[in-house]
């Protein structure tokens, strides 16, 4: 939104200079994004007397001049055909900078004659495109600044312009008016208030207007009226200046007006030439297909939906966002048809979006304009168009009716303390709400119909903190919810997630963190991609369903990197997955991954492919970092992305699962353009019992003392027998005693016959209260081979 200080100060009765309004609307939320102002580059400039003036002696059209300047007199050189004695110029001196030029100017000689300088033109110092001569001034005295000169005779030079950035909720401040009002409540001026004054019309309008039953949703307030006699010629020079100042190129004067109150009052117009419009204007939907030559002078297609004005002829205007070419306005216009109508945002986006207009009109109709100025405006206009172009005004023309947008939210005065930590006094909420145009009844603040932004009690709170200045909040220590030391601020499982986070860069991973939401092809490889956890509206169809796992964004991670020449990877991530669309069916996830091998290659051949076991370290790390127990079942069965035959679950029994560690299915690595195989763990912490001491103190260390006894045995099993099914059998004999259980050889062959296999394992018993005696260690030895031969119908080898 860009706007000149005249402008603002058309509204606002304010001495204040052009850094202090900047200031002031920054800290109201407008934040400033560029000042120009042309005083600064003309701030060197001062004004001259040329006292003499003489041919060049050895150049026709050079002329020698004599000029006196606050410095004395300088002699310069000027080729301009006015150049001449008695006339008042302006003097550029050596080393000053030309803008327009974009040059230093210096001493110099021209044809053997030294130039002390230049008689500046408008063009040269970025005035306007006039170069034909020297600027030549009807008044001013020598050494006179020539921007103080040009702030009295012709401000419109030195306007300094403002633009800010506007956020959505604002739409109030697409209007001059709208800033100006923020300006007044926070006290840098006073608001100039106009009283609302309706022309009254001579005669009946020719051109009616109706609005279709099914577009009073879109648009709810159509007025117009019909003027005629107008004179469409060059609007006023004041107009003009305005409108270049912020970068529009002034067109008629009926364009200009339009766009004046456009930016003035946030009230986009539209004027119909009357003589092209054939019958009365119909505000309806498109049926679409139907085609209209915009102002814009492209043509665009209808969507069905679409609201258009159309005449007997057909849609003559694209509704709310521009108008058409057929029933445009020309030089030759004499009678117009001037439109102030309501258009429903949403729609109005929708529109402009599928046929990519942007206009200005659009912008301010999608984020808002006031509902009840709608009439107003179109009273406002009329009257500026009798003031530049004549004209004779029918009676307003008007179908539907303003939509009541009333509302009003209960003042509470503490809530500022509560909510912002500010003590404003009650009276200066009051009278703040009121300078912004809330209407105060008792306790109820009734939001004036140009801010659809203030929608509850807690923005009636922050437009009072607002205009009071949030930098005078002073910053203050919470105070302690309890004495003695506080609790920790982090929740165990938020402490369990930090340390896998540490434990796995400490392993040497790269943590990744990747998009919640994953291509519907990737989510049915990992058990997801279903209607439960599809996005309604998702931001492209890369990420149109929740993840249902880790695996396949890290995946998509290892694969651009392996794109590049990356191949040795190790990257983790911990973040939630969904299975479902409900709250309750989120779980966090902490999941590895490993592709390549585990070194650069060497001399000494330490370097090796990654494995299976590479990524159970690393899971047992992980769990043992986050507090899980130390005896664990490892099982099979895992999800179809992993490997049938390399990989396991960790479990404390059949239904606790702690997490699965091995190699991802070839297949899933194939879909996902992985190279060569890869290893992964993945561990749910909050599957991970709590401890049942909360303390922050370790456990006490316990050292045994007593001699642990190891002893081995071999079981001739089937060959299709899992060695983990042997070992999980016999650590179950005795939990008390067997403290660790584990494979040294396996046999196949020999004697053994066909289908059978030889597993020997190495158990260890560990006492805690008396030596083993050999009775002792027999009957756990008898333990240990029922158990085996229980769960695996093997016999001890003999």
């Amino acid at each position: 939104m860009k706007f000149t200080l005249s402008w603002l100060k058309d509204h606002l009765d304010t001495d204040a200079s052009v850094d202090e309004i900047a200031e002031a609307l920054t800290d109201l939320g407008l934040e400033v994004e560029e000042i120009v102002n042309p005083a600064d580059r003309l701030s060197g400039f001062t004004l001259g007397h040329v006292k003499h003036a003489e041919k060049h002696p050895d150049a026709d059209k050079l002329r020698v001049c004599t000029v006196a300047t606050d410095e004395g007199d300088l002699q310069i050189i000027c080729g301009a055909p006015n150049a001449r004695e008695g006339i008042t110029v302006v003097v550029c001196k050596p080393g000053m900078y030309i803008p327009g030029l974009d040059i230093t100017i210096s001493v110099g000689k021209i044809r053997g004659v030294e130039s002390f300088g230049m008689m500046a033109s408008e063009r040269e110092l970025e005035l306007s495109d006039e170069h034909d001569g020297i600027i030549e001034l009807p008044s001013g005295e020598v050494g006179d600044r020539f921007v103080d000169w040009l702030a009295e005779n012709d401000p419109a030079k030195v306007d300094p312009m403002i633009e800010i950035a506007i956020t959505p909720n604002r739409p109030d401040a697409l209007g001059v008016a709208g800033i100006a009002r923020d300006l007044a409540a926070r006290g840098v001026g006073t608001l100039k208030e106009r009283d609302y004054v309706p022309v009254p019309g001579d005669y009946k309008s020719p051109i009616q207007v109706s609005i279709d039953d099914d577009t009073l949703d879109g648009c709810p307030h159509f007025t117009g009226r019909l003027i005629k006699g107008v004179r469409n010629g060059p609007s006023p020079q004041w107009l003009q200046d305005q409108l270049k100042a912020i970068g529009l190129r002034p067109i008629s004067a009926l364009v200009d007006i339009t766009n004046y109150m456009t930016f003035d009052q946030n009230r986009p117009l539209h004027v119909f030439d009357a003589d092209k419009v054939q019958g009365d204007l119909r505000v309806h939907r498109a049926k679409g297909g139907e085609k209209l030559v915009a102002l814009d002078e492209k043509e665009y297609t209808l969507q069905p939906g679409m609201m258009v004005i159309s005449d007997d002829n057909g849609p003559e205007s694209i509704a709310g966002i521009m108008g058409g070419e057929e029933t445009g306005c020309t030089a030759d216009t004499v009678n117009v048809f001037l439109e102030s109508a309501f258009w429903d945002h949403v729609q109005i986006a929708l529109t402009g979006r599928a046929l990519k207009i942007n206009s200005d009109a659009r912008y301010r109709f999608e984020r808002g304009v006031d509902p009840e100025y709608t009439r107003e405006g179109l009273e406002q206009a009329t009257q500026m168009i009798l003031d530049i172009c004549g004209g004779e005004v029918s009676n307003v023309v008007e179908a539907g009716k303003a939509p009541d947008h009333s509302r009003a939210y209960k003042l509470n005065a503490a809530r500022v303390q509560s909510l912002v930590g500010m003590e404003i006094p009650e009276s200066e909420q009051r009278q703040t709400l009121t300078r912004l145009g809330f209407r105060l009844d008792g306790e109820m603040a009734h939001v004036p119909s140009w801010r659809p932004d203030v929608m509850g009690e807690a923005d009636l709170v922050e437009e009072v903190a607002r205009i009071a200045s949030l930098t005078k909040l002073q910053g203050k220590p919470l105070p302690r919810v309890s004495e003695g030391i506080p609790k920790p601020v982090m929740t165990p499982t938020q402490r369990r997630q930090s340390m896998a986070r540490r434990t796995c860069a400490a392993l040497g991973y790269n943590e990744c963190v990747s998009y919640t939401f994953i291509d519907q092809r990737a989510a049915a490889l990992f058990g997801g991609g279903d209607d439960t956890t599809k996005l309604e509206n998702p931001i492209s169809s890369e990420m149109s369903h929740m993840r249902p796992d880790l695996l396949p964004g890290l995946l998509q991670a290892a694969a651009r990197n392996q794109a590049r020449g990356y191949d040795d990877l190790a990257l983790f991530e911990v973040g939630p997955v969904f299975h479902d669309g409900e709250p309750g069916d989120q779980q966090t996830q902490i999941t590895g991954l490993i592709v390549g091998r585990t070194g650069p290659k060497d001399v000494h051949g330490t370097s090796r492919p990654v494995d299976l076991y590479d990524a159970k370290a690393d899971a047992e790390a992980v769990l043992a970092a986050i507090g899980a127990p130390a005896k664990v079942q490892v099982l099979r069965d895992g999800d179809a992305w992993w490997h049938p035959g390399r990989h396991g679950k960790i479990c404390l029994g059949p239904k606790k699962v702690l997490g699965v560690f091995g190699e991802l299915h070839p297949r899933v690595l194939q879909a996902m353009d992985i190279k060569g195989p890869a290893m992964a763990f993945t561990i749910w912490p909050d599957a991970v019992p709590m401890p049942r001491k909360s303390g922050a103190t370790r456990a006490a260390l316990e050292l045994r003392d007593l001699q642990a006894v190891e002893r081995d045995f071999a079981f001739v099993v089937d060959a299709n027998v899992e060695a983990l099914t042997l070992v999980n059998a016999a650590a179950g004999a005795d939990k008390a005693l067997i403290e660790d259980v584990r494979v040294f050889d396996e046999f196949i062959g020999g004697s053994l016959g066909e289908g059978k296999k030889s597993l020997a394992i190495t158990v260890r018993l560990q006492p805690s209260d008396q030596t083993l005696k050999e009775k002792d260690i027999d009957a756990v030895a008898e333990k240990i081979i029922a158990k085996v031969t229980k769960a695996t119908g093997g016999t001890l080898r003999g």
